[in-house]
């Protein structure tokens, strides 16, 4: 009896530690299924994150080039130093041995200082950029003892026309933190965005996407080997219409002179040079601009050196305003080719004496005489007859008024007054007022790229636009068909045949600078326009500009296109503070290199003699 309950005991037992059992290995067989099955790959990537460290890497920034394909800014492949701070076990004493190893700048301690006080980023930070062979070869031997740092490849940006091609394309810049946020790839060490010009206004084409690297990591977070890589895909070449040859010519004529010059070919539109002066070295921009040449950029006698002044600078036009007053006067019957106006050198107009150029007169003027000799009597009279708004309606028939769509940032917006505009500022408008503006003073002002596309629309009475951006990734920016002016052939051909006397008659005020090819004439219009306001003793007096203090001189100022007889080429080019003949020469000397093929034969460069001062 006591042994079969023994024997009962026993097997009770056997069966609940049985029972345990078989629920426990039931239960880590449940679990290893989970883990191996159901959940294989959620655990499986969480293993491989124990020992795996994916980063990304910044593409290399698309290519802007010339028409001919001349790089105007390219990338110089580069290597530096990372510091992904999540991968050290003691990122104080990694950057510590990092300092002892690379020679930082101050700016670059100050950074990675800042880093150390913030929370540990997930993402690489730059410690150095183009390190050196010996830095590297440090780098490299000591890998062990620098967990977290990475040596990699990267891009600077490189403009090898340097500050030729400054303004118009532009430069990069590192990404602020509202870009970094609204994009994270931008956080990428290298990443940059563009700051100006096309760089900016085509940032989107040229940025590219981002690559990835897959790093094999150790216990303490050094890198053991590279896993994968998925390489990033570069941004799209940007071709623009510029010609880069023309570009160094209309540098060369300006000579440093502040000032500006635009060329356009008078068919397409296309944009062949665009030049402003004083410039600047965009290189600087790309890892910061030292305080030391920000100040030299912004010192008193810098002359603005980072505005655009094709596209930002707005300049009273002075009298190469004036074919647009006669094609606004022929086109409402204010005159017809034969009006005549008698210009004794002064006329009165309310209780104010109005004054030409020429105090002794011009005599007898008619619209090709009257632009032939920029007679201001004549166009006072014809001002005043055609009136301020349709003098500013022929404005933007020709295409001075309204922002070009030309993908570049901060264009700015010319402006012609219009009587509506008077009152709503509560301008009393006074016949003086427009009588000023008919020869380009007063409240009107126009940037040289406006003052271009006019030139080219009177040279070929069609709705020219002009163009930039030829191509995007190879695929070219299509161009609008340029129709033809609503404006009689006959008013067209007095105001050109003004214009070519103007260059190519000895009367004409730019006489001095006209083209000398073989049988290729230009036509154009000079100006000149006061940057400080006339007294009335000033007037009477007839006082010589060339004796003011150097920035209260007027600015100087020439519309024109080539050949006269058949246009290729327009362009408009202001010297701020210069002489007549100054802007006459640079566009005869960027015609002749456009219409050569190259830039501009030295003989053109001699000085010519020079008419009276005029406008």
């Amino acid at each position: 009896m006591g042994e079969k309950r023994q024997r009962t005991v026993f097997t009770r037992r056997t069966l609940i530690i049985g029972g345990i059992q078989f629920v426990a290995f039931g239960a880590l067989a449940t679990r290893l299924y989970d883990m191996e099955v159901v959940h294989h790959r959620h655990y499986r990537r969480l293993a491989r994150d124990n020992a795996e460290s994916e980063r990304l890497i910044a593409p290399e920034r698309g290519l802007i080039i010339d028409r001919n394909g001349v790089t105007l800014a390219g990338n110089r492949e580069q290597w530096r130093a990372l510091f992904l701070m999540s991968a050290a076990p003691d990122p104080k004493a990694t950057v510590a041995r990092l300092e002892r190893m690379v020679s930082l700048s101050g700016r670059d301690r100050a950074r990675l200082q800042a880093l150390l006080a913030g929370p540990v980023r997930d993402m690489p930070v730059l410690v150095k950029n183009d390190l050196d062979w010996a830095e590297m070869a440090r780098l490299e031997t000591h890998r062990l003892d620098l967990p977290g740092v990475i040596l990699d490849r990267g891009y600077a940006r490189l403009y090898p026309l340097g500050p030729t091609t400054a303004h118009t394309v532009g430069y990069v810049i590192r990404p602020d933190a509202a870009q970094t946020k609204q994009d994270p790839a931008l956080a990428i060490p290298g990443a940059r965005v563009g700051g100006s010009g096309v760089e900016k206004s085509a940032d989107a084409a040229l940025l590219g996407q981002p690559g990835a690297v897959e790093d094999e990591v150790d216990a303490a977070g050094t890198i053991v080997r590279v896993l994968g890589r998925t390489p990033p895909r570069r941004g799209n070449t940007i071709r623009l219409t510029l010609d880069a040859g023309l570009q160094k010519a209309a540098v060369t004529a300006l000579g440093g002179r502040p000032g500006a010059v635009v060329l356009m070919d008078a068919e397409s539109g296309d944009l062949r040079a665009m030049a402003s002066a004083p410039s600047f070295d965009p290189h600087w921009f790309d890892d910061g601009v030292p305080e030391h040449v920000w100040k030299r950029w912004t010192a008193k006698g810098a002359h603005h050196p980072l505005t655009d002044r094709t596209t930002q600078g707005l300049y009273a036009p002075g009298s190469s305003f004036k074919p647009t007053v006669a094609l606004a006067a022929l086109k409402c019957g204010a005159i017809t080719a034969e009006t005549r106006f008698y210009c004794p050198g002064s006329m009165k107009i309310g209780d104010r004496i109005f004054y030409c150029w020429l105090r002794s007169g011009h005599g007898s003027m008619n619209v090709v005489s009257g632009l032939q000799q920029s007679c201001d009597i004549f166009f006072y009279h014809v001002a005043m007859r055609t009136g301020i708004d349709r003098m500013a309606a022929m404005g933007h028939r020709v295409g001075l008024t309204g922002r070009e769509a030309l993908n570049l940032p901060d264009i700015a917006q010319s402006f012609l007054p219009t009587r509506r505009w008077a009152r709503r500022r509560h301008i009393v408008w006074t016949k003086g007022d427009t009588a000023v503006q008919g020869i380009g003073q007063g409240y009107t002002v126009l940037t040289p790229l406006a003052l271009t596309v006019m030139a080219a629309r009177v040279a070929t009475g069609r709705h020219v636009r002009p163009r930039l951006i030829q191509a995007v990734g190879g695929r070219e920016t299509p161009q609008a068909h340029a129709a033809r002016l609503d404006l009689a052939d006959e008013h067209l051909a007095s105001v050109r045949q003004g214009m070519d006397e103007v260059v190519n008659t000895r009367l004409g005020t730019a006489w001095g600078g006209r083209l000398e090819l073989p049988g290729v004439t230009m036509a154009g219009k000079t100006g000149t326009a006061q940057v400080i306001g006339e007294n009335a003793e000033m007037e009477a007096e007839d006082y010589d500009d060339s004796k003011l203090p150097w920035r209260d001189r007027p600015n100087a100022l020439f519309i024109g296109y080539a050949p006269a007889n058949r246009p290729r080429f327009a362009a408009a080019v202001v010297i701020e503070h210069g002489t007549l003949l100054g802007p006459v020469k640079v566009a005869r000397d960027l015609f002749a290199a456009a219409l050569s093929g190259g830039e501009a034969p030295d003989a053109l460069r001699a000085a010519s003699g020079s008419p009276p001062d005029a406008t």
